[in-house]
């Protein structure tokens, strides 16, 4: 065990409980180097007469609490209600920030100071109770004791079904992901050897779109290169794209069961651990993890992931989906990208901001063999 002590001196539970803290102090010390979060969380057993806005109080039925629960969420605090009486197939559902995240696995032993542990790594309370749950007693005996094995970790609930057949496969190394602003760049950067490519356009529905798309498509046609059309799912699938991106947001918009009878494979954003579970629950053809680091492309809904958080979803999701890293990802940036064994890494800026987009995109290919 590592001598730093992570959690001298700070109130990990409520109440105040040694053991607890004791536990949760030996599997941090097994998980590596992270910085330790500045989020003032605290993890209630009780509940306590004041709750603060980083409490997460844990309830076993959320029934007698309903009167109190409104009242500590707007005061800030979380509540994670674990229900069930079998604890391999416990559902526990996390109430924070007006949404809810419910999910169902095995609970360890040790679930609870593992996940004051992976709060002290800086992940965000769901993404931190996710892994809690892929949690197994004894892992910080290990000698990588992250949970890498994505049977052991949990499955959302309340999802709609998935599409009764998978979507079409794409290549398990997508290479470099150009993400592109219009046609006149998807012709263009096809031409400079790209072989897959995504129209990103933040054109509204329209006649002009619609041409955009099918323009598109016809060039990845022309190249035989993988297509991708963001978000404009319809008119996508009406130019027979090869695929489509969608984002978390889509998921209970988007035909996906006509997206996938069609054959057109299918991307999805994530940005964290639920939402990498809640994707791989509708059986994409790629998953894209990020942002990995700060962009000023889209505005994002986290903060960025950080290359060591890059390199456990890549180990997550080997051999699972093929995984595309994605965000503020440049030349400079690009080979501890693929140090981390990412197989493929989306780009945008670092070719549209180009002096010379086409030696731009011969550079980042040949990072690709390096």
């Amino acid at each position: 065990m590592s001598e730093t002590l992570h959690f001298q001196g700070r109130e990990l539970f409520w109440p105040p409980a040694d053991a607890l803290t004791a536990t949760a102090e030996r599997i941090r010390a097994r998980l590596g180097d992270w910085a330790a979060t500045q989020a003032p969380w605290r993890i209630c057993l009780t509940p306590p007469d004041a709750p603060n806005g980083g409490d997460l109080i844990v309830v076993t039925d959320a029934a007698p609490h309903l009167a109190n629960i409104a009242r500590w969420m707007t005061q800030g605090a979380g509540v994670i209600e674990a229900a069930g009486d079998d604890p391999r197939e416990a559902r526990v559902t996390l109430h924070l920030g007006g949404e809810r995240y419910a999910l169902e696995g095995a609970l360890a032993e040790d679930w609870i100071p593992a996940l004051a542990a992976f709060l002290d790594c800086g992940f965000d309370p769901h993404d931190a109770l996710v892994l809690a749950l892929a949690w197994r007693d004894g892992d910080e005996q290990q000698t990588d004791a992250w949970p890498v094995d994505i049977a052991r970790f949990p499955r959302v609930l309340g999802l709609p079904d998935a599409p009764a057949q998978p979507f079409a496969p794409c290549p398990a190394r997508l290479g470099l992901y150009p993400v592109l602003p219009s046609a006149d760049w998807v012709e263009r950067v096809l031409d400079y050897g790209a072989t897959t490519v995504q129209l990103r356009s933040k054109q509204p529905e329209s006649p002009e779109l619609t041409r955009e798309i099918e323009r598109c498509v016809a060039a990845g046609r022309k190249h035989d290169a993988q297509l991708f059309i963001n978000d404009h799912w319809q008119a996508a699938l009406a130019a027979g794209a090869y695929g489509i991106h969608l984002g978390q947001e889509d998921l209970r918009e988007a035909d996906l069961n006509a997206i996938a009878a069609s054959g057109t494979r299918l991307g999805l954003s994530t940005h964290g651990y639920f939402e990498m579970l809640t994707a791989l629950h509708f059986r994409p053809s790629y998953v894209a993890c990020g942002a990995v680091f700060a962009t000023t492309t889209k505005q994002m809904p986290t903060a960025p992931q950080g290359l060591k958080r890059l390199a456990r979803y890549v180990q997550l999701l080997d051999g699972v989906v093929p995984m595309v890293a994605i965000g503020g990802i440049d030349a400079a940036a690009l080979p501890a990208v693929l140090a981390t064994g990412a197989p493929c890494a989306a780009v945008v800026r670092a070719v549209t901001e180009a002096a010379d987009p086409a030696a731009a995109v011969a550079a980042l290919r040949n990072a690709f063999t390096q």
